[in-house]
């Protein structure tokens, strides 16, 4: 267990309630193991710190308080490979004389029974478990160790899809506290690791967030109440209840009703399995019957907007409220406009962003909640213009190096029980562990998870080589989500798109870090996948392959495109997006790729009316159909709450608020703002890091305000094509328009 730079002390072991273990994938899901030590403290303490990892979740009590906010800690990993400890300051909590701490853990990530994505067949499942140590400055004063007590108690059942079940009879009174009598309690047992190496959790953890009263309420015909959140999110409800002992009430949780007001998870229940009974996003409370009792569960979280409160025996429901729960990473800007359909896309873009960022980056908080990496890399961007989450994606890459196969290979999930290597991955997807260092450094300004991952990178690029065909690449699930599977691009151009972009951010990895024959190379690789591609998909006339939108704007997006007929390929996707009246006429990919290719291009008008438009397909027509987030489909019948059309609000940033990071002084040390106007938007508002810009038109004057933050410089460029260089500060601009 003793490992280089592990602060653990040796004499801390892997300890859990004694004769659990996960014996067969159809093992019946136990209840949740209560562990407590009291101990003596003699001395003065100095700077007094618990390290702990509870698999798969944890919550920590010392004398019978809370340590911390954080729930769902830690964060998913491989665990057969890497494990996360975090450190809790406890100074305020210890006292001189006797102390008690409790730790109860859940199954999480770690212990899945859930057969979705073969997670119930991961190398590392087991009955959940805990390395504990307390310490301070002058040495060690409590670990986890055989003399520690264990028992079960109110939380029958927890599963990360179904939900949790708690019976509030069955908890022990006092047992955080000090005199608590566990002479019944067993000898906690010495248990085997999980396998992986030690690592701190740098990232932030996942608390709760704010919370939300509903905004309406009704009966249904079977007896339950059913309140309404207004807003799709991830989460829970916290209960309130005054009942009889034995009461019990179902929690169900639903993005949609049908057409009598009840709820309907028809959409996405079905890939998720019952265990013990338990259904799909479903908490169970039991109630003790002692005054108003709070149930929120502990172990699971759920996607919803509706919740159905249904009640079995005497009792009254005292109140209810929605808690959304993510990562805590902080708000970084926002984006504001005239456009009321740009505001509320705005807004529906970071809901689903936050509800698919709970401990990892997810394609959706309900019925899936994988790590995948396609829904990741393209909504990186939006995610580091709208919140601190650079390094929310350094530990999830982590977990890219544990999992990569020898022959550089990638999963399409990540962590991944050991599915998504032959379907479900590609290009599109993989390139998230090349492209997202590469976002961190461009608008962090930090080359860590470059450096990181750096050799990984490198092997994944090789593994391309192998898998091309003269430098073309066949493989993947391409531009997924198209309205008509049969008018996607193809495979080989989007992959292939990928390729030559990862060759190109390779390079430049590879002069950030020094590497100036690997940049060479990188150079040349990208030289000669550009001819291939063009040699096979370019027709002349602007055409590119199947001459989908998505293929077009694919070449011109990822700089394959030969300058001598850029202008020509961007007329030609211009005509297309005409032709089609603006509709969304692709799937996730082109979702990126044609609005940026058309404002890039001067095509802004376009590329805002796309946006725009409320027609299916289109983000408009989602808006107009009342969605509070982001859709998995253009048509709706899946997921209501997926991040990967969510690229849009960076477009946002880019091409209306003109915010343009510069590749030679990152972390926008220095900048570009230069402003698009559409026709028909007359206002715009934005902020990043203290970089403001702000514009409105009027009379024929364009009028732009911005401001600098310290250390900072900009290039303004203005509609008239005037160009202004500006340092710290505010500053205001007019130009006929």
């Amino acid at each position: 267990m003793k490992q280089e730079n592990c602060p653990f002390d040796g004499s801390a072991r892997w300890i859990s309630l004694p004769g659990r273990c996960r014996g067969s994938r159809k093992a019946p899901v136990l209840p949740a193991p209560y562990l407590r030590k009291e101990f003596l403290i003699q001395r003065s303490v100095r700077n007094p710190r618990i390290r702990i990892c509870g698999l798969g979740f944890y919550e920590l009590y010392v004398n019978g308080q809370r340590v911390g906010d954080q729930v769902l800690d830690p964060a998913p990993s491989q665990y057969d490979r890497r494990v996360r400890y975090v450190t809790h300051s406890v100074g305020p909590l210890l006292k001189k004389g006797e102390n008690t701490v409790g730790v109860i853990l859940g199954n999480g990530w770690y212990n899945n029974y859930d057969s979705t994505w073969h997670f119930d067949a991961a190398p590392w499942n087991d009955y959940p478990k805990m390395l504990f140590q307390l310490e301070d400055d002058n040495g060690l004063i409590c670990v986890g160790d055989p003399s520690w007590r264990a028992a079960t108690g109110a939380i029958l059942f927890d599963g990360l899809r179904n939900g949790e079940t708690c019976d509030a009879r069955l908890e022990p009174e006092g047992w955080t506290e000090n005199g608590f009598d566990d002479s019944l309690w067993e000898r906690a047992a010495i248990v085997s690791p999980p396998g992986g190496i030690l690592s701190p959790q740098f990232q932030p953890p996942c608390k709760v967030m704010r919370s939300i009263r509903p905004v309406d309420f009704w009966s249904t015909r079977n007896g339950a109440t059913v309140y309404d959140a207004g807003q799709d999110m991830a989460g829970w409800a916290r209960l309130q209840v005054r009942a009889a002992a034995g009461t019990q009430f179902t929690v169900t949780y639903a993005e949609l009703l049908d057409e009598r007001k009840n709820i309907d998870r028809k959409h996405i229940s079905m890939h998720v399995s019952v265990h013990n009974g338990n259904r799909f996003q479903t908490d169970t409370f039991i109630a003790s019957g002692v005054g108003i009792e709070t149930f929120k569960p502990r172990f699971t979280y759920h996607g919803f907007r509706y919740v159905e409160v249904r009640m079995e025996g005497e009792g009254d429901i005292v109140d209810l409220e929605m808690r959304v729960v993510h990562t805590a990473f902080a708000s970084l800007g926002y984006f504001k406009s005239s456009d009321t359909t740009l505001n509320t896309l705005q807004k529906c873009t970071c809901w689903s962003y936050i509800g698919n960022f709970v401990g990892i980056p997810t394609d959706c908080p309900h019925r899936e909640k994988n790590g995948w990496t396609g829904d990741a890399l393209l909504a990186a961007e939006t995610g580091l213009l709208n919140f601190d989450a650079a390094s929310s994606y350094r530990q999830w890459l982590e977990n890219f190096r544990d999992i990569q196969r020898p022959s550089g290979q990638l999963p399409g999930i990540v962590p991944t029980g050991g599915w998504g290597f032959n379907w479900g991955s590609g290009p599109a997807w993989d390139s998230a562990f090349i492209m997202i260092p590469w976002y961190i450094y461009l608008y962090d300004g930090d080359s860590t998870a470059i450096a990181e991952n750096y050799a990984h990178m490198k092997r994944y690029l090789d593994f391309c080589g192998i898998m091309s065909d003269n430098f073309i690449l066949d493989f993947g699930l391409g531009d997924w989500c198209h309205h008509d599977h049969k008018q996607m691009a193809p495979v080989s151009v989007t992959s292939t798109g990928y390729y030559y972009a990862d060759a190109m951010v390779m390079a430049k990895c590879a002069v950030v870090l020094g590497c100036s024959e690997d940049a060479r190379e990188y150079l040349s690789l990208a030289d000669s996948i550009r001819k291939a591609f063009n040699a096979r998909f370019y027709h002349g006339g602007g055409s590119y392959a199947d001459d989908s939108i998505t293929a077009i704007a694919c070449a011109l997006y990822q700089g394959l495109v030969e300058d001598s007929e850029c202008e020509a390929v961007a007329a030609r996707l211009a005509d297309k997006v005409r032709a089609r009246e603006c509709l969304a006429d692709f799937g996730i990919l082109g979702a990126k790729y044609v609005p940026r290719a058309l404002a890039e291009y001067g095509y802004i008008d376009l590329a805002y009316r796309m946006v725009t438009q409320d027609k299916y397909p289109g983000w408009g027509h989602w808006l107009k159909q009342g969605a509070t987030t982001l859709w998995e489909t253009w048509k709706g019948e899946c997921s209501r709450n997926h991040v990967m059309f969510g690229d849009i609000s960076a477009w946002m940033y880019r091409y209306l608020g003109g915010l343009v990071p510069l590749e030679d002084a990152p972390g926008f040390k220095h900048f570009r703002i230069a402003p698009s106007l559409p026709e028909g938007l007359d206002s715009v508002e934005m902020e990043h890091r203290g970089i403001v810009s702000r514009w409105s038109r009027g009379a024929g004057t364009f009028r732009l305000e911005v401001v600098i933050p310290k250390g900072s410089s900009a290039e303004i460029v203005l509609p008239d094509g005037s160009r202004h260089n500006v340092g710290a500060g505010k500053s205001f601009y007019e130009c006929e328009v």
